[in-house]
């Protein structure tokens, strides 16, 4: 089976630092989660929190994808503790969150879900949540 290369992604560095956090307390509970977003923070190119592009998914960005069948969700990414899937908050803690972390407009991923089939989403837009700063 070939795996599609992964798009390149961009963090900041007080992401990147607050995400590993989480993802090492996260092992012991979730170790296959724990592991995977272990690795897209390895992967991903970590900038000064304020060389981040507005492109960029961030922690409490508010953004649009669309899944496998077209329809377009608009969610917020959130800290576990913030998630609310009525409010369309969504925690980095998930498979989609993860996969969400760094991505730009118009990039694809592939991620699997807990389920273990695999799905393809892309970002089609960002707005900059002003009321969130962290």
């Amino acid at each position: 089976m070939q795996k599609k290369r992964k798009p390149s992604i961009t963090i900041s560095q007080t992401d990147h630092d607050r995400l590993l956090g989480l993802a090492t307390a996260m092992e012991d509970r979730d170790p296959a989660l724990a592991d995977i977003m272990i690795g897209e923070l390895e992967r991903a190119r970590v900038v000064k929190d304020a060389a981040l592009p507005e492109t960029v998914v961030r922690m409490g960005s508010t953004l649009t994808y669309t899944a496998d069948d077209g329809e377009p969700l608009t969610v917020t990414l959130v800290y576990p503790g913030e998630a609310d899937i009525a409010e369309g908050k969504i925690s980095v803690a998930t498979p989609v969150g993860t996969a969400l972390i760094g991505l730009s407009v118009g990039q694809t991923i592939d991620w699997t879900a807990r389920d273990g089939r695999v799905h393809r989403l892309t970002v089609t837009d960002i707005r900059r949540d002003e009321a969130s700063h962290g």
